[in-house]
């Protein structure tokens, strides 16, 4: 392949949506972002990571059933359902594949979407320094949509598209500056995000530790007086002093059984601690395993922990 794979241009995370009519917001699907590269004779998939995803996803492979480019760029993100929403543990059951003929059983087992939101070269010719308006215009007169293929939505009012989503229980939007170019491994505010996360207070039931203080916290929830692992955190809204502050917190309390009824993903270098302290957790999702996607600890908190106090909520 001729065209060489780029670092693909990054959104910011954003608390407020922007409401100015050089503003377009999209679905932020959950999926994986993936670059076709066609350089008018061979067509290769790529991560944002510039790891070759060609052979997980032969159905895009014939390009010429989707766009009539004689070479191009294209960014988006593919997607797989579980029943009715995209569901990212479903597209990551294509990423593991290695196997032909595996893909091959895949195809039609857990079909995917490549939802298309930008071209960034066209016949050759870049475009990642024309506005995303130009760009669009483009994407428009070269894809053609089918059962794999969709170009991505725009939607003017953002904060009403993300109340549907959070209806939906989807993961947020994307908002776009229709005036803003393309920057190749950058990041900022051209494109920000807002996701939409869950909250709730967990019980730490184990540590790990580097350097003699505590990197990550163990959590479960009460369900009929059992305590039940659903994942770990080591990011948040903790400073340094906190994290120290748990460390002399936990030391009264380690015993040598693990608390959680079933078995965490850490149990080798978990150090286990009495289940008596909480925190409150932000996370995306849950998954499959029901252990929390994405959690993030925004504060120790001082409450009483009983078998009744911890409900999964959806």
């Amino acid at each position: 392949m001729n065209l060489n794979p780029i670092v693909p241009f990054e959104p910011i995370s954003t608390e407020t949506i922007p409401t100015s009519s050089d503003w377009i917001t999209q679905i932020k699907w959950d999926g994986v972002r993936i670059l076709t590269y066609f350089d008018g004779h061979e067509v290769r998939l790529m991560n944002r990571k510039q790891n070759d995803r060609t052979s997980q996803y032969p159905e895009l492979l014939d390009i010429k059933r989707y766009c009539s480019a004689t070479s191009c760029i294209l960014d988006g993100e593919i997607i797989a359902f579980d029943q009715k929403r995209p569901a990212f543990q479903e597209v990551m059951k294509r990423e593991s594949l290695r196997n032909r003929q595996s893909i091959e059983l895949a195809v039609s087992r857990t079909p995917i979407t490549y939802m298309i939101f930008d071209i960034l070269m066209y016949n050759d010719i870049w475009l990642v320094d024309r506005p995303l308006l130009d760009r669009q215009k483009v994407l428009e007169e070269v894809i053609i949509p089918n059962s794999n293929l969709q170009i991505v939505q725009n939607f003017n009012d953002g904060n009403k598209l993300f109340d549907v989503m959070k209806e939906h229980n989807m993961e947020g939007v994307i908002s776009k500056d229709l005036r803003g170019t393309y920057a190749i491994g950058g990041k900022d505010k051209r494109w920000q995000k807002k996701k939409i996360f869950h909250d709730l207070y967990a019980v730490i039931g184990g540590v790990t530790m580097r350097n003699g203080i505590v990197n990550s916290l163990l959590l479960g929830l009460f369900e009929n007086g059992n305590l039940y692992y659903i994942g770990h955190a080591g990011t948040g809204k903790l400073s340094n002093n906190d994290w120290r502050n748990i460390t002399q917190l936990v030391q009264s309390k380690i015993i040598l059984n693990r608390p959680f009824l079933n078995e965490p993903a850490r149990n080798k270098e978990a150090i286990w601690i009495m289940p008596v302290h909480t925190v409150k957790v932000q996370f995306l999702e849950w998954t499959t395993n029901r252990t929390m996607r994405h959690p993030s600890i925004q504060a120790l908190v001082d409450m009483q922990v009983t078998a009744c106090s911890f409900q999964q909520n959806e």
